[in-house]
């Protein structure tokens, strides 16, 4: 049974200067539909036009922050390939990214910090959207993926704006090929986590409280300086797209999705 329409894909709550972004998905583990996509796009652009702000958390509802992208939303887009390749390589009104990197992108624009509190899983979209943030604290037990490569895919959403300044390039290259799940320990050791902590969601509201204290124009400068001085930017989020809009709907990239849904070893051309 499909979800209602109207059911919130995204709550933000506002507390002295401090945004709580929450993805409440939970029973399909905050996976990526077309609300998600909409729903979380929206809030970081609420928030870009937010007085007052002084910090962002994004958490995920439930069992894990976010599993990836929805398999059904995958079908759906199977079904309209040229459209979809269409609006992949759209840039979005006066921006560098598409629709689809928006949810992600949109955090690392923001102009103050965002923490990301991670538990259960994180993959794919989901990792894509915790790289958003400027500071990750994952529980110990958190699994996080780059995932796309399962479904014949590359990450699309942001990711090569927001990994660069994070991890070298052979180890972020050899975690988008082979898809695999790290665990949050090594994890922290490769960049994709910030820090532990049993309670990221506590962590993480101490963290927004302690950034909260500062010189708000202090935290903005921060982060703008770090954002701008580190690799990754937009230059690249065209390229993405690009290579996307050529890999979506081959025979190739059709048969990873079967094989996947199937259990199987693909049977590549």
């Amino acid at each position: 049974m499909s979800e209602p329409s109207d059911t919130p894909r995204v709550t933000t709550r506002i507390s002295d200067g401090i945004a709580e972004v929450t993805l409440s998905r939970p029973d399909k583990l905050n996976a990526f539909d077309t609300a998600m996509f909409e729903a979380v796009s929206a809030a970081g652009d609420e928030l870009m036009q937010t007085e007052g702000l002084r910090a962002v958390i994004l958490h995920g509802e439930g069992r894990g922050f976010c599993a990836g992208l929805d398999t059904a939303q995958l079908m759906a887009f199977a079904g309209r390939i040229d459209a979809l390749r269409e609006e992949i390589n759209t840039p979005l009104p006066g921006r560098a990214d598409n629709a689809f990197q928006h949810p992600c992108t949109i955090w690392a624009d923001l102009p103050v910090p965002v923490i990301a509190a991670l538990h259960g899983v994180t993959f794919g979209a989901g990792m894509q959207l915790a790289l958003g943030a400027d500071i990750r604290i994952a529980h110990p037990e958190t699994r996080l993926s780059i995932m796309e490569t399962r479904w014949g895919l590359i990450p699309d959403m942001g990711l090569s704006k927001l990994l660069p300044g994070l991890m070298r390039a052979d180890q972020a290259l050899e975690l988008i090929l082979s898809a695999r799940i790290v665990e949050a320990a090594e994890a922290q050791s490769l960049g994709l986590v910030t820090r532990l902590a049993e309670d990221p969601l506590a962590a993480a509201r101490e963290t927004a409280k302690a950034i909260a204290g500062r010189n708000p124009e202090a935290a903005r400068g921060a982060k703008a300086l770090v954002r701008a001085a580190w690799p990754g930017g937009d230059a690249h989020l065209a390229l993405e797209a690009r290579l996307q809009a050529e890999i979506i709907g081959s025979k190739n990239q059709i048969e990873a999705v079967m094989a996947e849904m199937q259990k199987r070893p693909p049977k590549f051309g």
